[in-house]
């Protein structure tokens, strides 16, 4: 019908019709459904002779109420009128119901009627809006589950079954399952599993069918709990929950073995008349609601608010008894009836598997909901798992591969609430059975393997081991265990490789690749903070504020682990005496400096490994402390609502109990004062627990000892036991409980010692589950590497060592790279978290892999290797991580350099590795520093200089197989040769080795200094005398790179110059004779310094010290790179003067250009550099100025070469004085009057030196030189106005060099010596220079007193050289110009009236001296220049002026003056 629509017009007129027509079509479909399926349930009934064409005899009726019933029916559907959803479904199900219900119907008629109702159902037409629905889900499920009918064959009454397991499950997965009651659903429930039991007898497709449907019948329920808390009732689920708890706590659920009386047969014997299906249909729920019922009897309303909870619509009360069932039919197994022909074997296998698929399903469909419902929560944490504890030890792989897939599942969903289950779990199942130490079978360690790679493949779950569990001190070291298994495991001890070897190395790598993944998660601190305890603190009460908060728990763990490592220590120490063990803890604050019996006695209980023997002593002694400490001891125990049996053993598992009586008396009355305190139960006082502790120790005795023949009954054991309950007896009962429970299981008063896995007992299970009510939360981790360091510490050797075993034995590429991946990934770990000894131990492992250091026996080893897959993938690894994590290997550079080596000596490696490496850093040179210099050492040039190599490079090795030997004709190579060659090459390609030394910039500063160092240890010590070629190339080789990483490295010269240099002098000093190794040393030494002096100013005079090897080289050597050297020093100058300002440095460079001056090919080139620093002054310095003269003055004495070099030297010499000049007038501008003085004094001896150092050329053989040098002399000496040259200076000058030149030519030119050509013109200009100087100087001079003196020695000079022979006869020129020379001084001291005859008493010296000497040279000078002088004295006082003028002269300058006449 057409609903009135709101808005008019054509649309709302248009769709009444279609409304109409298909919700007339859809009811009419339906009713001619349900008709379909009533004529198929009468057709069925036609056929069975009981119903076809019968009439009855009474008038009531005319057929059967069943037949009627159905056909009113056909009749009504097709008249109602009203929607479906609004129509009762009883009215059309009760038809069929009572088929199904009736005794009276055989297989066919109730099979067929089931499919009617399973058709109905699915047909979706009921929902949980469909009027009266709850009561007609309800009445499907009643009939269902009390379905009647005869059985007259198997099969027919199989298919039965079957239908009646597909309406059941149609029930469920309907949309009305909803309003089905918690009773309802069991009943479902359990009908369904009474038929699984059944079905073991009956074929085996049903048995399939009934298994599968109670799957997804499970996995509807469950899938439920997730909307449980959604839904109206949860809260009264969740308060009847409670209160059914109560009823359940203690009781056995007898679901399981109430199915096993269901299905004993009683029902389907072979008698075939009527069976009826729900003859003992109490079930689950019937038990669910007596016990109830019997055990609320103490509370007024919870009978009445049982029933109602189990009424409600479904929800947590019914999956608490499903799941409650599902856990006790894993305890009933051994308790099911067992049929004499049945398979036990696959009994023991088949009824634990199906229960626990089952319980898988719930857990995977109910997941973290579990946790919201106390009741399920406490079932999975206690019941199921104790349950899959004792099922992991199971001989059957299928059995063990499904408990480990559910902890795996409640790990997931649950492992916050199962910290001690999952420890007991890995410490008693899975380490147990894959150690395979305790009779496991291989199936059952490969499956135990597999289940804890799963376990490893959670990237979380290793963390959440270790912080939760190893950093515990009353947990086993569950991660450390584990990592230890995997390593151990994948080791293949003498054997070949196996799945399970590989399987383990999964495990181990999935760890480390997990560490590596969180790597860039953040919260990776590099440097650890080590963990201090600074006080004592008790160690077993350390809490963390914040479990949930890594800033909280990851210092709190880690101090946890580290309080446990010292336990350890501690407790290692106590085995050996205790002590010092007990000192030792006090030591590291773990105990108070003062003893006290709580922190002892918490010592024993809480650490691993002590020797329980020792315990026991120390608590039974008589001591009174030790007797505190056994009271407290025994305080540390739970014993809330344990058996007093449990107790005892879980007491004496601690410490071995001693063997006197009196200790033994001590320690029982600390236990049964403990025990009577928490579990007083029915004993009377804590004597009555005294007395029946030692009883049952005794009784233990003799029950488990051999040499106890007549063992105690029963009956002795409870008369033994009378009267002891304060004079009354203990219920007969309790003393039998515990009788069986000593017979059954033996106390152990020798407990397991170490660190063994021991068996889970009930006992253990007991004290588990009280541990668990106070253990600390678990701690869940995230994506963020908080531990990985002290994790990874833990297990890295080992990991190592087992990857490396693994590979060294894989023969397939798969596990190949498995290994690789491994590798990779703890080296990245290792250098994220500076573990640098890890890294190291990595390459170490690593290099042995590439075959490259292996002494090569084979005959072709570039082949061998291009055919060994495994070698190069180590080799590309090895030089990955050399590349990827360079900055934290440290010794293992020099396995990587062993390798490069190896592929250096076999020509593997590309051309020019060194230098590409040195170049790259040259064209990022900064060109702010000039213009950039070209690199002198090119590529040409060393090979020029260079020893030729056997291969260059790869491809020139790849050539060198392809072409033919002249003296050995060799076959082509093959294809395969070919091939392995190409591999070769590729892997090398990979490698990039050139970029460990161009990316060496980067490297961390203690990385490099360690690469450094590597280079050096390589190159080997270099020998005196010669050395193997192959020796030498390795050397060069090695000095290559250290050279191209010095040159890389030039911001960080400091670190490595001292190793690098300390190298190249071993080089330089204990080499004799050339050859390339000392050609590099020189060479790459000038390099460094030509490139690192723009950039390290404070480090130049080291640099340049270092040039001073080169003056040390050995004759030979020095002689055959004299003129490259001297190449590389001008550059070096030209690039760098700037940068040269300290006199040691410029000593260095010119010692090294003045040792060139006598060097035939080097001059030239020492001669540029000197020029370069001399012309026009460019690069003259203070610091500099005499070396640079001293070398200037080497080049002009120098014969080598042309004559006109030695004038450009003088030239550059007498240049120099513009230098003083300016030097001294800008000293005068910058600075103040005493600076400028002693400014000024300074460039006067620099002066000096100057005029000293052309005084020695003045005596050069050649006349060219000669004279150039006087005339530059007489430059320097006249040419000296800007210079404050001091009197005292001058009067030196006189005596050092004037004087001393012009007697050292006079001695020269009397001595005949035949080198000398042309002395006359010398001693000519010899002598202008004297009359020059003298005569300008005239006036300050003769003011001093020394001036007699001074006058006196030019006098003389000119006497001697007026009588001088040249080649044995006198000079008229030289003559005639000392006269003229003489006449003119004469004349200009007589008009500046220092020369004339004074009457003084004592005489006129002067004027007495002078005349005295004149006239030995000329006498009539007198008269000419003093034509009218007479006898008389004229103009006395000038003298007396002058001669007080001469009083004013600085006494220390008379003085000095005096010392130097004295010298000439």
């Amino acid at each position: 019908m057409g609903r009135l629509k709101l808005q008019s017009g054509i649309k709302a007129i248009e769709e009444e019709p279609e409304d109409y027509d298909m919700t007339y079509s859809n009811k009419t479909t339906l009713a001619c459904m349900i008709n379909s399926e009533i004529g198929a349930v009468l057709a069925v009934m036609r056929r069975n002779v009981r119903w076809g064409g019968r009439y009855m005899s009474s008038d009531d009726q005319l057929e059967h109420s069943l037949i009627q019933s159905l056909k009113a029916l056909r009749k009504q559907i097709f008249l109602w009128q009203n929607q479906w959803h609004t129509i009762n479904p009883a009215a059309y199900l009760q038809p069929f119901l009572d088929v199904i219900q009736s005794d009276e119907t055989g297989a066919p008629i109730t099979g067929v009627a089931l499919s009617s109702v399973h058709k109905i159902l699915t047909l979706d037409v009921i929902d949980q809006n469909t009027a009266n629905v709850e009561e007609a889900m309800r009445l499907v499920v009643d009939s269902v589950t009390s379905c009647r009918f005869e059985v007259t064959d198997q099969a027919s009454e199989e298919v039965v079954l079957m239908k009646i397991l597909h309406v059941l499950l149609a029930c469920m997965k309907s949309k009305a399952s909803v309003m089905l009651s918690n009773q309802h659903v069991c009943t479902i429930v359990n009908t369904c599993f009474r038929i699984v039991h059944q079905a073991e007898k009956k074929a085996e497709l049903l048995q399939r069918i009934a298994r599968h449907t109670m799957h997804e019948l499970v996995r509807c329920i469950f899938s439920h709990l997730l909307n449980v808390e959604n839904t109206k009732h949860a809260l009264v689920n969740r308060s009847g929950t409670a209160k059914l708890e109560l009823g359940a706590i203690d009781n056995d659920y007898a679901f399981g073995a109430k199915q096993a009386e269901n299905g004993n047969g009683s029902e389907y014997d072979d008698q075939a008349s009527s069976g009826s299906f729900a003859t003992n249909s109490v079930g689950l729920v019937g038990t669910v609601r007596e016990e109830s019922m019997a055990v609320a009897g103490n509370g007024k309303e919870t009978v009445p608010y049982d029933s109602l909870l189990m009424t409600e619509p479904y929800g947590v009360p019914c999956m608490v008894e499903i799941f409650h069932f599902l856990c006790t039919l894993l305890n009933t197994v051994e308790h099911v009836g067992m049929d004499p022909r049945s398979n036990t074997l696959t009994f023991d296998e088949d009824v634990p598997l199906f229960a626990l698929g089952l319980i898988n399903s719930a857990i995977e469909l109910g997941g973290p909901s579990f946790r919201r419902h106390p009741r399920l929560l406490s079932l999975i944490q206690d019941e199921l798992f104790r349950n899959l504890m004792q099922f992991g030890l199971s001989m059957s792989p299928l059995i063990l591969s499904m408990v480990c897939s559910i902890v795996l599942n409640l790990y997931h969903h649950l492992r916050t609430e199962l910290k001690l289950q999952l420890e007991a779990f890995f410490s008693c199942v899975i380490l147990r059975l894959a150690q395979g130490k305790y009779g496991a079978s291989y199936q059952q360690q490969e499956v135990a393997m597999e289940a804890l790679v799963d376990f490893c493949r959670q990237k979380t779950f290793m963390v959440e081991m270790y912080a939760n569990l190893d950093c515990d001190i009353t947990c086993r070291n569950v991660f450390e265990d584990l990592a230890n298994l995997l390593s151990k495991s994948a080791f293949p001890v003498n054997c070949p490789l196996s799945a399970m070897h590989i399987l383990a190395l999964d495990g181990l790598i999935a760890v480390i690749q997990g560490m590596a993944e969180r790597i860039g998660n953040g919260s990776v601190s590099s440097e650890q903070s080590p963990v201090i305890l600074e006080e004592y603190l008790p160690f077993w009460m350390v809490k963390c504020d914040n479990y949930a908060d890594p800033v909280h728990w990851v210092p709190f763990v880690r101090r946890r682990k580290y309080i446990k490592r010292r336990l350890m220590i501690g407790a290692d120490h106590f085995n050996r005496d205790p002590k010092k063990g007990l000192e030792f803890l006090q030591g590291t604050h773990l105990l108070p400096d003062k003893l006290d019996p709580q922190s002892v006695a918490c010592f024993f209980r809480y650490t691993a490994g002590l020797d329980k023997n020792l315990v026991g002593d120390f608590l039974g002694n008589h001591d009174e402390f030790c007797v505190q400490v056994l009271h407290e001891f025994a305080g540390t125990f739970d014993f809330q609502d344990m058996n007093l049996d449990t107790a005892l053993r879980l007491f004496l598992e601690t410490f071995r109990l001693p063997g006197e009586s009196q200790k033994i008396q001590r320690v029982l009355e600390a236990f049964s004062e403990r025990y009577y305190e928490q579990s007083p139960q029915i004993l009377a006082n804590k004597d009555a627990a005294l007395l029946l502790s030692y009883s049952l120790i005794m009784l233990n005795t003799d029950q488990h000892n051999v040499q106890v023949k007549k063992k105690m009954t029963e009956e002795d054991f409870i008369r033994n036991n009378r009267h002891i309950n304060g004079g009354n007896d203990l219920p007969r009962d309790f003393l039998s409980e515990l009788y069986r429970s000593i017979c059954k299981n033996e106390i152990r008063t020798t407990p397991e010692q170490g660190f063994g896995y021991p068996e889970m007992t009930p006992s253990r299970w007991i004290d588990l589950m009280h541990k668990s009510k106070k253990t600390a939360p678990f701690i869940v981790a995230d994506s963020r590497a908080y531990l990985d360091h002290d994790m990874f510490a833990i297990m890295s050797g080992p990991t190592i060592a087992a990857i490396s075993v693994v590979f060294d034995h894989a023969e397939h590429e798969d596990v190949y790279q498995t290994c690789i991946d491994g590798f990779l990934a703890v080296a990245k770990i290792s250098a994220c978290h500076h573990l640098e000894d890890v890294l190291d131990d990595l390459v170490v492992s690593l290099c042995k892999f590439t075959t490259l250091l292996n002494p090569s026996s084979v005959e072709e080893p570039v082949l061998a290797f291009g055919d060994d897959a495994k070698a190069r993938m180590a080799t590309v690894t090895v030089f990955t991580i050399a590349n990827r994590y360079g900055d934290y290997i440290r010794t293992g550079w020099r396995n990587i350099l062993d390798c490069i080596l190896r592929l250096h000596k076999l020509g593997l490696l590309p051309a020019r590795v060194a230098s590409d490496a040195a170049d790259e850093s040259e064209l990022s040179a900064d060109p702010g520093h000039g213009k950039p210099i070209t690199n002198s050492l090119s590529s040409a040039h060393l090979q020029s200089i260079g020893t030729p190599r056997r291969s260059s490079g790869l491809m020139g090795r790849f050539s060198q197989l392809l072409s033919l030997d002249t003296e050995e004709p060799r076959s082509q190579p093959t294809e395969q040769q070919l091939a392995a060659h190409q591999r070769t090459l590729q892997t090398i390609q990979k490698c990039h080795i050139d970029s460990i030394f161009t990316e060496s910039k980067f490297l961390q500063a203690e990385s490099l200094l360690q690469l450094a160092r590597a280079l050096i240890w390589a190159a080997g010590r270099p020998q005196k005398g010669s050395s193997s070629p192959e020796d030498e190339d390795t050397a060069v080789f090695c000095l290559e790179l250290l050279i191209a990483i010095t040159l890389n490295n030039r911001d960080r010269i400091v670190l490595l110059w001292q190793g690098v240099y300390e190298h190249i002098a071993n080089i330089v000093q204990s080499t004799v004779m050339p050859c390339a190794l000392v050609e590099k040393a020189v060479f790459g030494l000038l390099r460094i310094c030509q490139r690192l002096l723009p950039y390290k100013e404070n480090l130049a005079d080291e640099l340049l010290r270092s040039l001073q090897l080169v003056l040390k080289l050995d004759a030979r050597v020095a002689d055959a790179y004299c003129e490259q050297i001297t190449q590389e020093v001008s550059r070096l100058v030209k690039a760098n003067a700037t940068h040269i300002r300290s006199q040691m440095g410029w000593r260095t460079i010119t010692s090294l250009l003045s040792i060139t001056a006598r060097h035939p090919e080097a001059s030239e080139a020492g001669f540029d550099a000197l020029l370069f620093i001399m012309s026009d002054g460019a690069h003259l310095l203070p610091a500099n100025y005499v070396l640079c003269i001293d070398a200037a003055r080497q080049f002009a004495e120098s014969r080598v070469g042309q004559a006109e070099r030695s004038v450009r030297a003088l030239d550059l010499m007498s240049g120099s004085v513009d230098c003083l000049a300016r030097w001294t007038c800008e000293a005068k501008e910058a600075m103040g009057e005493d600076d400028a003085g002693k400014m000024s004094q300074d460039i006067g001896d620099l002066w000096l030196r100057l005029v000293q150092g052309l005084r020695k050329v003045c005596l050069d053989q050649r006349e060219e030189v000669r004279n150039h040098a006087l005339l530059s002399l007489q430059k320097c000496l006249t040419g000296v106005d800007g210079i404050h040259i001091s009197h005292g200076l001058w009067l030196q000058c006189f005596d050092l060099v004037i004087f001393t030149m012009l007697d050292d030519l006079l001695e020269i030119a009397q001595g005949h010596q035949k080198d000398y050509r042309n002395m006359e013109g010398t001693l000519i200009l010899a002598t202008k220079l004297l009359s020059k100087v003298f005569l300008q100087l005239l006036h300050e001079l003769s003011q001093l007193t020394t001036f007699c003196k001074l006058w006196l020695g030019v006098l003389s000079r000119m006497e001697k050289y007026m009588k001088v022979k040249v080649r044995g006869k006198k000079s008229e020129k030289l003559q005639e110009l000392v006269l003229e020379l003489l006449k003119n001084i004469l004349l200009v001291m007589k008009t500046r009236g220092i020369l004339m005859q004074r009457s003084a008493l004592g005489g006129d010296s002067l004027w007495e001296l002078t005349w005295l000497h004149v006239n030995n040279i000329a006498p009539s000078l007198q008269s000419e220049v003093f034509p009218d002088q007479g006898p008389e004295l004229k103009h006395g006082e000038t003298g007396c002026a002058v001669s007080g003028e001469t009083v004013s002269v600085p006494s220390n300058e008379t003085i000095t003056l005096e010392g130097a006449g004295a010298g000439s």
